[in-house]
């Protein structure tokens, strides 16, 4: 019978170098994937903005534009660290506190020039009831490919790495929903899309611990 240093021996001396490159392809796959799904839901269910066009032309779409897939980029960069033993990620997750912290700057500053009539739409416009619900269910394709690729990989971090799975999820999500979603005003989105996003991380966060488990 081996013993225990034996067997630990047989196993080392087959180990292979990992590329580099598996960890982001599986990533980027599970994402992908999922992206695809949620578009493909969003076209069907509730359909693109009929002024899409009309709407690039202004600022305040390309606030909204770039601030849910920044967020996408840093929650993703997240994931990718964590999808590994022992992974850290303080540099995204300081991108993204960053993030936020501009974008509500940005909301107070649109509010205090307001005229105080207009301060109640910009802040909660038509669909604040159901913006956050919105972007959660369009979320979930992209948070079940990213836990499909999140299992295939070596996480040790679980409930960080499905916050992390979830924000990025999260932030895809809104950044679909916001083809469809007339909302520009930067208070709502500061305040409602913030919101999808932080229920679908939390949602990971609980998650992540069982999902994840390998």
């Amino acid at each position: 019978m081996r013993t225990t240093n034996e067997v630990i021996d047989a196993l080392a001396s087959d180990l292979r170098p990992v590329d580099e490159g598996a960890v982001a392809r599986k990533i980027a796959l599970g994402v992908g994937g999922g992206m695809l799904v949620s578009a493909a839901m969003m076209l069907a269910w509730l359909g693109v903005r009929p002024d899409f066009a009309t709407a690039t032309t202004t600022g305040l779409f390309w606030v909204k534009f770039a601030y849910t897939l920044l967020l996408v980029v840093a929650g993703l960069s997240c994931v990718g660290r964590l999808a590994r033993p022992a992974g850290q990620a303080q540099a995204a997750s300081v991108a993204i506190i960053v993030l936020v912290a501009g974008i509500a700057v940005l909301a107070v500053a649109q509010l205090a020039m307001a005229p105080r009539a207009e301060r109640d739409h910009l802040m909660f416009g038509a669909t604040a009831e159901t913006c956050p619900w919105n972007i959660m269910i369009l979320s979930l394709p992209i948070f079940v490919g990213t836990g499909w690729a999140l299992r295939a990989l070596a996480p040790t971090r679980l409930t960080i790495a499905g916050l992390a799975a979830g924000l990025g999820s999260g932030a895809a999500g809104a950044w679909i929903y916001s083809f469809h979603c007339d909302e520009s005003a930067i208070p709502f989105v500061a305040v409602w899309y913030t919101l999808g996003i932080a229920l679908m991380s939390l949602c990971g966060a609980i998650s992540g611990r069982y999902l994840l488990r390998w």
